[in-house]
């Protein structure tokens, strides 16, 4: 009989958002049960409370674990790139990366901010909003001061449009029924983003 593996509390808690994300891309956030999340890990409910002291405690985890992995893959991204404009490039595929990997990911958030009422893990992902806004647009400031971008563009635009760009690939992915194409739509859909913000190399203003 092979040996008992022992986790700690943190393992634990890790492999309940872990689970949670796997199920969220097979299924409509709002129908997940801890049924269905100890069923998925093969332990009763009663360990999972053991971790967790409600449902909403198992959401706002897996959206925190959430907002973690994208500002810290947009900020490494960020940090690795030669300009500001290769900076939002590289924002732009790592996020896009991400949800290819973490498919389950655009239903749990979408399923947040539906929420009626003030859950802890909708707050959580209007303060990733928020986070993501602000790193996005401070990447536009300073392409805007390098003289990067077309003369007169309304940074706080370029900023919303950023975002809508990848919630629109990925409303078109979830259509489709298929994640997975969302990398290959991902370089031309940006090129059009970049089309729109970026000085015309001839201008002299």
């Amino acid at each position: 009989m092979p040996a008992k593996t022992y986790l700690s509390a943190d393992e634990r808690r890790a492999r309940t958002v872990a689970a949670v994300v796997d199920i969220c891309a097979r299924e409509d956030p709002a129908r997940i049960t801890t049924g269905n999340i100890a069923e998925h890990m093969h332990v009763t409910q009663g360990a999972l409370f053991k971790h967790f002291p409600s449902k909403d405690a198992i959401w706002e985890a897996v959206a925190s674990w959430t907002a973690e992995q994208v500002m810290s893959r947009l900020e490494a991204a960020a940090a690795g790139a030669g300009d500001p404009i290769a900076a939002l490039e590289a924002m732009f595929h790592a996020h896009i990366d991400f949800i290819a990997q973490h498919p389950g990911v655009p239903r749990l958030l979408v399923g947040q901010l539906q929420h009626d009422r003030q859950t802890p893990a909708r707050r959580v992902v209007r303060s990733l909003l928020l986070r993501y806004r602000e790193c996005v647009r401070d990447r536009l400031a300073e392409a805007n001061q390098s003289g990067l971008l077309r003369p007169g563009l309304d940074i706080d635009a370029a900023a919303t449009q950023f975002i809508g760009t990848v919630q629109g690939l990925v409303m078109q992915a979830l259509m489709l029924g298929d994640m997975a194409r969302i990398g290959g739509m991902a370089a031309g859909v940006f090129a059009i983003y970049l089309h729109g913000i970026r000085k015309d190399p001839g201008s002299t203003r």
